[in-house]
């Protein structure tokens, strides 16, 4: 399951520098599949589509922090726990997202093919 950071978030920016995949940024910042991963060009993401991992996309929210779900793995292979929920000073402010539920092996799946 990928996580969402929800309309509480304060924009303390606690949680942008423990994500070890760069899946989150900051209110109104572009952001690409590239950047904290080893993506490079034209990929097939886990979820069949193309992208070109490179080409900054546009933010998914302008007023306050966002995850990418495409590069979310809930820190799988790399923290026992969730960074940026542990670090986040505002209760249930870092959710899991409904939309984007996914096993532990397909988070496992994508912290690899982020970071092969």
């Amino acid at each position: 399951m990928a996580l969402f950071i929800t309309d509480t978030c304060i924009n303390c920016a606690a949680c942008e520098p423990e994500c070890p995949n760069q899946a989150i940024y900051e209110p109104g910042a572009a952001w690409s599949m590239a950047e904290g991963t080893s993506l490079s060009g034209t990929v097939t993401l886990l979820n069949g589509q193309e992208v070109d991992a490179d080409e900054m996309q546009e933010p998914i929210s302008d007023e306050f922090y966002f995850i990418v779900h495409d590069k979310c793995t809930e820190c799988k292979g790399f923290h026992e726990e969730e960074q940026c929920i542990a670090f986040c000073p505002v209760p249930d402010c870092i959710i899991v997202d409904p939309e984007h539920e996914e096993a532990e092996d397909e988070l496992l799946a994508r912290q690899e093919f982020l970071h092969a």
